[in-house]
């Protein structure tokens, strides 16, 4: 019998790296899938509709709001993100470990709504490394990188809310502690229940 997978909420302030993170562990675990969202903002150099985001207009997000296709939705920096229902629930019952890459906002409606999933908070090493990852990255503005800064604080304080913290100090570290934290919660007696139920009816 497939023994369906389990829901994972990771979360981190803005520029600590929970994407790249991600991506790498995904990219060399096939059980892992990261959820799509939905968002309005407009896409970065090197992204693609329907692998990094699907990119939608701000009508569309609002139709799919109305049309309760999100279980979680928020303005983030003036643009919408969602996470499909339907999309987390098929690869879950695929078998797939299902990785929700989202903010805080949508993280705290999530652990609401799916109780049984695992939360997981990345914190940079310290702020002034945080600082500093925001300004390599070259893409926002001294006044939105003031602002980011001032905003992970706020995000930062959330995650003693979350089941797991990672430092993301050095991001192959990083990478094993959040596969650790995936395989461990796959080893809990209730999440090998049908294991054991199987083993015990035999003769």
């Amino acid at each position: 019998m497939l023994q369906s997978g389990h829901i994972f909420i990771v979360s981190a302030a803005s520029g600590t790296g929970k994407t790249t993170l991600v991506s790498r562990l995904s990219a060399c675990q096939p059980d892992i899938r990261i959820s799509i969202s939905h968002t309005t903002r407009m896409p970065r150099d090197g992204e693609q509709n329907g692998i990094h985001y699907h990119f939608v207009s701000r009508d569309e997000f609002e139709q799919m709001i109305a049309a309760n296709a999100f279980i979680e939705h928020a303005n983030v920096y003036g643009n919408y993100y969602g996470t499909s229902l339907k999309a987390i629930e098929s690869l879950s019952k695929q078998g797939y470990n299902v990785i929700l890459e989202i903010d805080v906002q949508g993280a705290e409606q999530i652990r609401r709504l799916l109780p049984e999933a695992t939360s997981i908070f990345i914190l940079p090493p310290s702020m002034a490394e945080l600082n500093e990852r925001l300004r390599n990255r070259g893409t926002d503005s001294e006044d939105v990188i003031a602002y980011r800064l001032e905003k992970s604080r706020e995000e930062i304080e959330q995650s003693l809310l979350f089941d797991y913290v990672i430092v993301n100090e050095e991001i192959t570290q990083a990478e094993n502690d959040l596969l650790a934290i995936i395989r461990s919660v796959g080893l809990r007696a209730k999440a090998q229940s049908q294991t054991i139920i199987q083993i015990l009816s035999e003769k």
